[in-house]
């Protein structure tokens, strides 16, 4: 290659070239010369050789096509050397060629094209894929196949269709190997996918290399295999793979279609060669079913009928055939329509070549084709239809619409698991079915992606991907040795127990496959470990893994790969407490004295309502002003136990009353339900209120050494770092908030709701306040893009459905001394003390009542006892008391008639005898 590119250096010059004089122009010539270069002998060239042939002498039997203008093709055997195809292609310039066919390998395009270039001579490669042959760099190549752009895309599709990750790249190392496996590797970064290991071939690989090449590969961990090299030592490769027993079950080779190609070439493979392929999925380039295509495959039959009797060769049609014979249709579509515009075929010398006249390699013959952009332009405007399909170019200068068949080798066949094309991924219907269908039905047009695949092995359960490395070390798996709680992480010498050693342990019991692994403790036991460090050791491969309590935060994930959450623990507040008793006035805690105050003033308002509308037709709302203020306080106050004796007439009237019932409904409701949590409840209290009373306050706080919480308070809350105080131990916290902060320990204690549950299971003295004010939890921590913890997320989703978690967690966690809150919240008998001032209140109201009444009575008795009666005896007077009380109210009223009678009748009388008295007294003087 460097020797063909000093060449080039040599024979051109940069800059723009100058066209010299024009050394020939004809206007619509009898013959146009064509070249076409590629490899004879190879499984691409044989069949392109008769494709491009049939395609000319189909061109020139047309007269439809070029009106009478005839293709002279000529063809150079570039032997698979690029020095050759330079040598090739110059030669063809000197014969006034308008385009060239060709070339057939990707490095010999980077190459040709500089002359192409420069001399204005359009290449149409029908096999050259290497993505990088861009028209940007390389405008007058133009690629009439699939790029490998497209065909990676696929690979990576497939990759992620089956969920794995990484992958084993083996490659010819050229352009063609090197820019494919590149694009490769971009197509699965953007799907979180990647190139774990790539091994590189040379373009003449012997047998000893790739032998130590899959010896290597073995060694890796990935398992998906990758295979894009050449067709003429393609099949040596999956050889010396079955030699080294890498197509047995579990391992997953993907090849590009370098391999249907054979296949689609020679289909009746040695049965040798059929058992080193079963199993492997490959890639071959879409082309629709058209009864053109079906002609032509049945001519291609015929024709090589007797070729393979004759020389006992395979001659099935692939596709680059197609691709090859598409190519000359097209140019020659593209050439009539250079003519019908008006345009001459000229060739002119160039004056940057004069300088090399009279040299023996005669390059001052080259001539520039000058209506070479002209004629690319019209390649690039053609949209036909060929045996491959609709012929159109994009914008980029790529046929559109890039599809490609999957294929699953099995047995002595091939069978098409699904499609993939560039517009709508993987599928098991092809492109064209696939669009009418959407069309149709819409974007619901199926969600199957792929059929079912017989893999490595004869087996259809799809491989994991990966396996443990084969050098002969156990796992390290680092466990945080602290002294917090050993219910969770316990170490004992060489004794690892605790909730998250046995949750680990029976996940890795639900993998399908053993994983070699030994714990190694990190920390003294002294204190408690940085987690952060801990984790920091997988980052850097001195730990395979961490299992422990370990948070999962969002800057520990840039270090390493978390499984799944196994428990769910976001920060807390924990505080002492204290126990508030039931008040004699308790009662009237429901309501607030504003409450208390509206409720008393609203009773008033509407018995003054309803009184209004109701006293001039309802008779119970009439009277005396004392009687009618008696009935507004008794009708409204009534209503609260809906007693009220006195019946609403108005309309206007029953719609208050039928209103305000419904708002004495949800009063008493709200209130009984109040007050029945304040009677039952058992009331705990706190100077601490949550983590936002801690923020504002200026209270030492404790927290776990070693969690994220110190990070998390200073970070995120910007609760200044003096006021944290570090612990180790359940015992530190209650030291620490039993203290308190005026004795040198802290107001409260944040760690993970997981550890103060515990805490508080076996402490009542103490309560979690507030709420839970993150959303975290714990996994197992693997190194980056480990398939590892994958797995072991699944199979912890495995232990959750199965119930075996929570069996565990009530194993180690479940206890039973306070609740888990950490404090009693228990229902009690109630007691006279939480009643006492209601019964209070009752007995003053009797007292009240009954002594107004004793005194009414009283004075009743003293108002209207007979006068005339004398009663000098208390005894007598007590008796006649008691008489009168026990009497009705009615007959006390007839009582006081009649003594009014009497006394008015005795009155009368003593005035009558006074009056005798006197007339008496005055007639005796007299």
């Amino acid at each position: 290659m460097n020797i063909a590119l000093l060449l080039l250096f040599l024979v051109f010059c940069k800059g723009s070239h100058t066209s010299g004089f024009i050394t020939n122009v004809t206007t619509r010539p009898d013959v146009l010369n064509i070249g076409s270069m590629f490899t004879f002998d190879s499984v691409i060239g044989k069949i392109a050789k008769l494709a491009i042939t049939l395609a000319v002498e189909d061109v020139n039997s047309n007269p439809n096509i070029l009106n009478g203008t005839k293709l002279s093709l000529k063809m150079h055997n570039t032997k698979s050397s690029d020095f050759l195809g330079i040598v090739e292609a110059l030669q063809f310039m000197e014969n006034d060629t308008v385009a060239i066919i060709g070339p057939q390998f990707s490095a010999t395009a980077h190459v040709i094209s500089h002359i192409a270039n420069e001399l204005q001579v359009p290449l149409l490669s029908f096999a050259a894929t290497d993505p990088t042959l861009s028209p940007v760099q390389f405008p007058f190549f133009v690629r009439t196949t699939r790029s490998d752009l497209f065909q990676m895309t696929a690979v990576a599709d497939l990759v992620f269709h089956y969920q794995w990750r990484d992958v084993i790249a083996i490659y010819v190392d050229d352009d063609f190997g090197r820019n494919a496996i590149a694009s490769l590797g971009d197509k699965l970064a953007e799907k979180r996918c990647k190139i774990s290991y790539k091994v590189p071939l040379t373009p003449t690989a012997t047998k000893d290399e790739i032998r130590k090449a899959l010896i290597s590969v073995s060694t890796m961990e990935s398992r998906i295999l990758i295979l894009h090299i050449y067709t003429s030592w393609g099949l040596q490769v999956l050889e010396e793979a079955q030699e080294q027993k890498m197509m047995d079950s579990g391992y997953v080779w993907i090849a590009t279609d370098w391999f249907s190609t054979i296949l689609d070439t020679d289909p009746s493979l040695p049965l040798v060669q059929t058992n080193n392929i079963q199993g492997v999925l490959t890639l071959r380039m879409y082309t629709p079913d058209s009864q053109l295509k079906t002609e032509f495959k049945s001519r291609w039959s015929n024709l090589t009928r007797a070729r393979r009797l004759l020389n006992n060769t395979s001659f099935g049609l692939n596709t680059y055939g197609l691709y090859a014979y598409d190519s000359v249709l097209l140019l020659a579509q593209a050439i009539e329509s250079f003519f019908a515009i008006g345009w001459n075929i000229s060739f002119s010398n160039d004056t940057n070549l004069r300088e090399l006249s009279g040299g023996k390699l005669n390059l001052d013959a080259l001539n520039i084709f000058n209506g070479g952009r002209q004629l690319l332009k019209s390649i690039l405007e053609v949209n036909t239809t060929g045996l491959t399909g609709p012929i159109k170019f994009d914008a980029d200068g790529n046929l559109l619409n890039p599809a490609f068949e999957v294929i699953n080798v099995i047995g002595t066949g091939t069978r098409t698991i699904g499609y993939w094309s560039n517009s709508s991924g993987l599928n098991v219907l092809p492109p064209e079915k696939l669009q009418m269908k959407m069309q149709t039905n819409g974007s619901n047009a199926g969600t199957q992606k792929l059929y079912s695949v017989i893999w490595p092995g004869q087996t259809t359960e799809k491989p994991r991907g990966w396996v443990f490395p084969y050098n002969g070390r156990k796992l390290r798996i680092g466990v945080p040795h602290g002294v917090s709680y050993p219910e969770f992480v316990g170490i004992k010498g060489t004794d690892f127990s605790g909730y998250c050693i046995e949750v680990f342990q029976a996940a890795l019991n639900e993998l399908p496959y053993g994983v070699p692994y030994k714990y190694v403790p990190f920390g003294d036991g002294i204190k408690n470990p940085e987690n952060n460090d801990l984790l920091h050791r997988v980052q850097i491969g001195e730990f395979d893994g961490v299992v422990g309590d370990i948070t999962i935060t969002t800057n520990r994930t840039k270090m390493v790969d978390f499984t799944q959450p196994y428990i769910e623990s976001g920060l807390v507040v924990v505080a002492p407490i204290r126990k508030m008793d039931s008040s004699a006035w308790a009662f009237l805690r429901p309501f607030t004295p504003m409450m208390w105050g509206v409720t008393g003033v609203f009773f008033l308002v509407v018995g003054t309502v309803v009184w209004i509308l109701e006293r001039r037709t309802n008779e119970d709302f009439r009277g005396p002003p004392k009687r009618q203020f008696v009935t507004i306080v008794w009708f409204s106050f009534s209503t609260l136990f809906f007693s009220q004796k006195e019946k609403t007439g108005s309309t206007l009237g029953r719609f208050v009353v039928i209103i305000w019932l419904f708002v004495v409904l949800i009063l008493n409701s709200s209130y009984t339900a109040s007050l029945t949590s304040i009677l039952t409840v058992e009331q705990l209290s706190s100077p601490v209120k949550g983590i936002e009373s801690l923020v504002t306050g200026t209270e030492p706080i404790g927290y776990q050494r070693g969690s994220f919480a110190e990070a998390y308070l200073t970070d995120e809350l910007n609760i200044h770092h003096s006021r944290l105080v570090a612990l180790n131990s359940p015992e530190d916290y209650e030291k620490a908030l039993k203290k308190g902060p005026s004795a040198g320990g802290v107001a409260a204690v944040i760690d993970e709701r997981a550890y103060m549950e515990l805490f508080l299971s076996s402490r009542c003295g103490y309560s979690i306040v507030g709420q839970e004010f993150t959303k975290m939890g714990w996994g197992f921590a693997f190194s980056r893009d480990s398939p590892l913890a994958i797995d072991m997320s699944t199979a912890i989703l495995k232990l959750s459905e199965n119930g075996n978690l929570q069996k565990i967690h009530d194993k180690w966690l479940m206890k039973s001394a306070c609740s888990v809150e950490g404090a009693k919240q228990a229902v009690d008998r109630l007691q006279l003390k939480s009643f006492w001032g209601l019964f209070l209140l009752s007995g003053i109201a009797c007292f009240l009542a009954l002594l107004l009444y004793v005194l009414r009575m009283v004075r009743q008795y003293y108002r209207h006892a007979d006068s005339d009666i004398e009663c000098s005896q208390s005894i007598e007077r007590l008796k006649s008391f008691v008489s009168f009380v026990n009497k009705r109210e009615q007959e006390v009223k007839s009582v006081k008639s009649s003594s009014k009678r009497r006394r008015t009748d005795n009155k009368s009388s003593n005035k009558i005898v006074r009056r005798q008295e006197c007339s008496s007294d005055g007639l005796d003087e007299s």
